[in-house]
């Protein structure tokens, strides 16, 4: 199956998903320099390294692996992440309260509002608290069209992520859910989650009550 989804202006944006637990691990490819950021080492070296190769479609440079950045601790999320670093040698972003955590020494810090930059495009960091402390949604704005969201374990096609009956965890990731992507972004801005299939806001805004009520 291609793990080519979207093929934008400046960039191309590919996604696998692996491990028992669905994990999605996205590939961002600058097009004009073949400069790359992967979202969540997930698991599954070889199949990472197989959506590296077929990335190699997408740019008439030499792509190269320039950051590898991780929305949040878990473990399902960062079992290839040693391995990768390893094997490309690439540095890595993650956010300042989950950093600590993370199998690798992480090369940059990421606050709220941070951005990183590969030759070619850069995304914004977005800090959702609640599902880890230091919980990472990274922005790609597409100057020709929407925005792509991914979310790590945040946002998903029906709710905000776990937050183990936790109410003050819930509460703040809901508020940060809403204020920082629902009422930064437009309906039309895509969503791309740790795990299953994409959505866009406005698929979601309309049942944001609803997950405010019933606290999950």
């Amino acid at each position: 199956m291609d793990s080519l989804i979207h093929d934008l202006q400046h960039i191309t944006i590919r996604r696998i998903s692996v491990s028992e637990m669905d994990n999605n691990v996205y590939l961002l490819t600058a097009k004009a320099t073949g400069a790359q950021l992967l979202i969540d080492a997930a698991d599954n070296l070889p199949a990472i390294q197989g959506m590296l190769s077929d990335a190699a479609a997408d740019t008439p440079a030499t792509p190269r692996l320039e950051l590898i950045a991780t929305t949040h601790q878990h473990w399902d999320h960062v079992r290839a992440l040693e391995s990768l670093v390893e094997t490309t040698g690439a540095p890595t972003v993650a956010g300042t309260d989950d950093a600590g955590a993370l199998p690798v020494p992480v090369s940059r810090t990421l606050e709220h509002g941070d951005r990183c930059a590969v030759d070619g495009f850069e995304v914004t960091a977005i800090h959702l608290r609640g599902h880890t402390p230091g919980s990472i949604a990274f922005v790609y704005q597409d100057p020709t069209g929407p925005a792509h969201i991914f979310s790590g374990d945040s946002l998903f096609p029906g709710g905000v992520g776990n937050t183990q009956k936790d109410a003050s965890r819930f509460n703040q990731l809901i508020s940060d859910v809403s204020e920082r992507l629902f009422d930064a972004y437009p309906d039309s801005t895509y969503v791309h989650p740790g795990h299953g299939k994409p959505t866009t806001l406005g698929a979601e805004r309309p049942h944001l009550e609803g997950w405010r009520a019933r606290g999950w």
